[in-house]
């Protein structure tokens, strides 16, 4: 008897052992606070689900889990653990605010419609450009800033910051857009960095932080990019908003139809609903 309970014993002892091996193998999060794993890139972001549960991570990268309908996601590291490096993912989750936020790598003719909705609507957003975007549509990135939206940095040429490991690399990917900017409107862009495609590592985001950057994420994102299969409206309106959740950092792309479309309708469903929209430069406030 004695012998079989030292066996079940070393088996267990094995299992666990496996266990906890795996986890500091796989999990993001053992791996952004294990320093020889600095440069390991992930992607931000998740695999939705049809039957009304939480979705599950894609496999092998962070991403978001959806709970209940109103209530934050969690991501695989904590939004605390971001803040270390000033990154963020979600704002303040006291209060029913939302961060409105554009990914903007090149204009087809939508911001100028998102910007007039934007003004009519009074609503502060954030719109994170490339070089492409400041060189091919001026007018459009003065018109930003003129009416108080944040003209962030997505790289100058939507590059894979987990790529760059070298940091003159990194530097040069983001003072190149900024050099850009400043030519044109006559002042540095504000310091807000979102990594082109969600991906990055611990070394991309202590790097931003030592230049000074911001890491903006995102809370709620759809599948909003692709020219030529736009969702419908009236399912894009209710997907966006019964998603929304106190804090929600909202990523859509300006190049989107539907999001030009919508846009309008979904604040003034959001507003219903007991939410208000702030910038990012009101996140630590």
């Amino acid at each position: 008897m004695k012998h079989n309970l030292a066996i079940g014993g070393c088996v267990f002892a094995l299992f666990a052992i496996a266990t906890a091996l795996v986890y500091f193998t796989l999990s993001p999060v053992a791996m952004l606070t294990t320093a020889q794993n600095k440069t390991a890139g992930y992607n931000w972001y998740f695999k939705p689900r049809d039957d009304g549960l939480q979705p599950t991570v894609a496999d092998g990268n962070w991403g978001l889990s959806f709970r209940a309908e109103g209530q934050q996601p969690e991501g695989n590291v904590s939004a605390g653990e971001l803040r270390q490096w000033d990154a963020y993912y979600v704002g303040d989750t006291a209060e029913k605010v939302i961060y409105l936020t554009f990914d903007a790598g090149y204009e087809n003719g939508n911001t100028e419609k998102i910007l007039n909705v934007l003004k009519a609507k009074n609503v502060p957003a954030a719109f994170f450009v490339t070089k492409h975007f400041v060189t091919s549509a001026p007018n459009l990135i003065v018109r930003m800033k003129d009416e108080g939206h944040i003209v962030g940095n997505h790289t100058a040429e939507h590059s894979d910051l987990t790529k760059l490991t070298d940091p003159a690399d990194f530097s040069a990917a983001l003072d190149e857009l900024n050099a850009e900017y400043k030519a044109l409107t006559g002042e540095d862009m504000p310091k807000y960095l979102r990594p082109p495609e969600g991906k990055y590592s611990q070394y991309v985001l202590e790097t931003a932080q030592e230049l000074g950057y911001k890491t903006v994420f995102w809370s709620f994102a759809y599948k909003d990019w692709v020219d030529d299969e736009q969702p419908k409206h009236e399912e894009s309106i209710e997907k966006i908003c019964s998603r929304m959740h106190n804090g929600a950092v909202i990523l859509l792309h300006s190049t989107s139809d539907t999001n030009a479309a919508i846009l309008g309708d979904v604040i003034d469903r959001l507003r219903e609903g007991g939410y208000e929209f702030a910038s990012l430069d009101e996140f630590e406030k």
